[in-house]
């Protein structure tokens, strides 16, 4: 599988995995602060808004493969990986497997109930569903802070005060992407999360997540705390789902402070 990536910045290397539909751009609103220190490698998933062909059967295990032998045939299998919501939980299997150093999971999924996991298919379902049925008029919709508002309140603390381009690029993503059905259907239905025994992670991990997460519940955090134990939980107070959108230069400090060498 040869991956789509947007490289950007100068520095030691850095791997950013978007979430479900989305593509690089998803990272536009912190990508200034993290290539001003870093060489930026964004990569696009198969099927989804970037210019990564589907995978033959879209499922997460799927994806997981598929990323971790670009990485490695890339030479990039251990740099530090950062991850949000969908690619967080990447990066904590890829954590789990030995790849990556110093990795970033903001907002994972896979640590849900079966109820919490039926909840979010069915509420990710209706939102997509509704995308498609006003796609024509989307930009003029979150154009104005009330219908971003309207429409992006699961996914961040502040949706009016987010740029309007970056969210209607994510969101468009998700009403064209191929594979998006059917990879939120194994994320909700198929296994959960598999965590990794103390001290066998590629060195430090942090575990980012909003307290106003309303995609991945903020208490689904102990649980992936305790699933790799080995990880540090950190708080947004701030967030949504979207550290990124919602608190930028906290997520720039976060990622440079965290992927970088031990003090």
């Amino acid at each position: 599988m040869n991956l789509s990536a947007h490289r950007t910045g100068s520095g030691p290397p850095l791997v950013l995995v978007h979430g479900l539909g989305g593509s690089w751009r998803t990272w536009e609103p912190v990508l200034p602060g993290l290539s001003a220190e870093r060489e930026v490698i964004a990569v696009d998933l198969p099927g989804f808004a970037g210019d990564t062909p589907p995978l033959p059967d879209p499922i997460l295990a799927g994806l997981n493969d598929a990323l971790q032998e670009w990485l490695v045939a890339e030479g990039l299998a251990d740099v530090p990986l950062v991850g949000t919501s969908l690619g967080a939980r990447m990066v904590l299997e890829l954590s789990r497997r030995g790849i990556g150093r110093h990795n970033v999971a903001l907002d994972p999924g896979g640590f849900w109930t079966d109820r919490e996991a039926a909840v979010f298919r069915a509420s990710i379902a209706a939102s997509v569903a509704l995308l498609r049925r006003i796609r024509p008029v989307l930009p003029a919709v979150l154009g104005n802070p009330v219908g971003r508002t309207a429409l992006l309140a699961q996914f961040s603390a502040r949706p009016w005060a987010l740029d309007a381009d970056v969210v209607r690029t994510e969101l468009e993503g998700y009403v064209a992407s191929p594979s998006f059905d059917a990879v939120l259907d194994d994320l909700a239905r198929g296994p959960r999360q598999e965590g990794a025994p103390a001290g066998t992670v590629p060195g430090r991990l942090t575990i980012g997540w909003g307290r106003r997460d309303r995609v991945t519940l903020a208490r689904q955090a102990s649980r992936a705390a305790a699933a790799f134990p080995d990880a540090e939980l950190y708080w947004f107070a701030h967030s949504g789902h979207f550290p990124l959108w919602d608190r930028p230069a906290e997520t720039v400090r976060l990622v440079l402070e965290r992927t970088g060498p031990p003090s």
